[in-house]
């Protein structure tokens, strides 16, 4: 892994580039995660150069003394616009928070990057944390856990080894920041601004997803003004380890057609 220095702490990230002539990507995980939920995007490095980055208190990169929402949103939009600056690269790609963060720096700090394209995954507009799931993460993190890893919310039908690669990032990860993470969304709601967005942009969702269905990408999809949607059919909210390569073609196609 890699680093980058900014606002007293370091984010961590790791960029593979095998000599591909496409735009640069920058991949960003949702709530609890690292930057490992990308691991199968790095067969695109061929043609784009490809790097994933651990948000401030996951995986390697130091954590951020933030409250949960606005705060940590623009937090962490700091660490996506250090290492985009470090890396060259100007089309994000954000799944679930991960998603909220590319909006947010669509939508307020477009004079600290030149963005050519936006790629949102299970992500919405809103994404508003049902109370239980909030009460969990607040008091029992092994429910909470359960709950998202039950069918149709993170996957749709993971092998056994997938879901407790997944189980052990969130706990690696821990109760606190994962927390303030499904907080940091449940406040996020930028639906009356969407058609300030100005890049061409890619929805994808997993067919199955029960936490961002496939209507929250319909929705951007229809609302921002240069949109494509792609669902991807047997996936659930992390559509990106469980069909990985009807995601990876979904992105090719779009980056392809953008760097013509």
């Amino acid at each position: 892994m890699e680093t980058v220095s900014h606002y007293g702490r370091t984010t961590a990230y790791r960029e593979s580039d095998r000599g591909g002539s496409g735009s640069p990507l920058l991949f960003v995980h949702g709530s609890g995660g690292s930057h490992a939920v990308w691991r199968s995007q790095f067969r695109l490095a061929d043609d784009h150069p490809i790097t994933t980055l651990d948000l401030s208190g996951h995986g390697e990169s130091d954590d951020v003394d933030a409250n949960a929402g606005y705060e940590t949103l623009s937090a962490y939009a700091d660490d996506v616009i250090a290492v985009a600056d470090a890396t060259d690269a100007r089309i994000l790609a954000g799944n679930s928070l991960g998603g909220a963060v590319a909006l947010h720096v669509a939508l307020e700090r477009t004079d600290e990057i030149d963005l050519d394209g936006l790629i949102l995954a299970g992500t919405g507009a809103r994404l508003a944390v049902l109370e239980s799931l909030r009460e969990w993460l607040a008091e029992d993190f092994d429910r909470a856990i359960e709950f998202l890893h039950a069918p149709g919310r993170l996957f749709v039908d993971p092998s056994p080894e997938l879901v407790d690669a997944s189980e052990t990032v969130m706990r690696e990860t821990g109760r606190a920041v994962t927390e303030r993470d499904f907080l940091t969304c449940h406040e996020f709601d930028v639906r009356d601004r969407l058609d300030e967005i100005d890049v061409p942009t890619l929805a994808i969702a997993g067919g199955g997803d029960q936490l961002t269905p496939p209507r929250y990408h319909d929705y951007l999809a229809s609302e921002i003004p240069d949109a494509a949607l792609a669902i991807l059919e047997n996936a659930g909210h992390l559509a990106m380890l469980e069909q990985p390569e009807a995601f990876n073609t979904a992105i090719y196609r779009f980056v392809t057609d953008l760097d013509r």
